[in-house]
């Protein structure tokens, strides 16, 4: 590994990020891993089947199964990304179950320390949870391991908490030097079992990319996510902020939008009571 790196491994103070090792108790490990057994991932193409394809683009799985509580950004709808990309965006999902509630709360008060004027929207919380679920994939009678993240940025407001539970990862942020080009490691830390990071603030969220630059194999990890033909070793927790106005009920997406997802909502309403529901206020039934 390239020594100019730093890399974190354990907590250190560095303006904008914050990492606690310890941060999750094995009795609340015990009760996300008993909620997480009432899930069914899915998993999602990038694009629509029925819009155009962008410029240069083909259509793809994502590399990893995924769920969303608070609300759902299909990768379809092209996530939430303000200001322009806030419409027919989020779309409301399950609630956070209780184990989450009080683990946010902790959240939202260390952030609240950390951020002011600018890197903290007024009405800030966190309210929407990207589930990720990390591992192998079954393809072509070959194990191929999918446990990474390109470069991107989270484009919803303020500071961004992330939980990780099973096998360590290494995640990165990336300095972009010129429009369009992405280069330049400035940061990296281990991510451990049970360990929370939060970061924010112009420098980590508008002027660096961040990436999961790999997934350690070492802890013998595995979860049991009744995804056939996928391997799970890692899930995050990614909580966020979209503004509650920007989050609708499925019924009141445009008719585009709702084409595009209608197929993923009645996946998801086979093993849910929400999303059932859901379906059912636009169905008249």
């Amino acid at each position: 590994m390239d020594p100019r790196w730093p890399l974190r491994t354990k907590p250190q103070r560095v303006q904008g990020l914050h990492y606690d090792a310890g941060f999750l108790s094995m009795a609340d490990r015990a009760h996300i891993l008993s909620y997480l057994s009432t899930l069914q991932p899915i998993w999602e193409n990038r694009f629509s089947d029925f819009r155009p394809l962008p410029e240069d683009e083909t259509q793809r799985r994502l590399l990893r199964p995924v769920y969303w509580l608070g609300n759902w950004q299909f990768a379809c709808l092209d996530y939430y990304r303000p200001p322009l990309g806030v419409l027919n965006r989020a779309v409301q999902a399950e609630p956070f179950p209780a184990v989450f509630t009080k683990l946010v709360a902790v959240m939202e008060q260390r952030a609240r320390r950390m951020f002011k004027g600018e890197d903290m929207p007024p009405k800030w919380h966190l309210n929407t949870c990207l589930v990720n679920f990390y591992g192998s994939c079954l393809e072509h009678g070959k194990w191929v391991d999918t446990a990474r993240v390109g470069e991107h940025k989270d484009f919803e407001p303020g500071p961004v908490a992330s939980l990780s539970l099973g096998e360590k990862a290494l995640i990165q942020f990336v300095k972009s030097r010129k429009p369009g080009e992405r280069d330049g490691v400035i940061e990296q830390q281990w991510l451990d079992d049970g360990s929370l990071q939060i970061f924010g603030g112009d420098q980590w969220k508008n002027r660096t990319f961040h990436r999961v630059q790999r997934v350690d194999t070492k802890g013998g990890h595995r979860f049991d996510i009744k995804v056939p033909d996928f391997q799970a070793r890692r899930i995050n927790f990614t909580f966020r902020y979209v503004p509650d106005e920007h989050v609708r009920p499925f019924k009141a997406l445009s008719p585009e939008a709702k084409r595009d997802v209608e197929g993923y909502m009645a996946e998801l309403a086979k093993h849910s009571r929400f999303f059932a529901d859901a379906l059912s206020d636009t169905r008249g039934a």
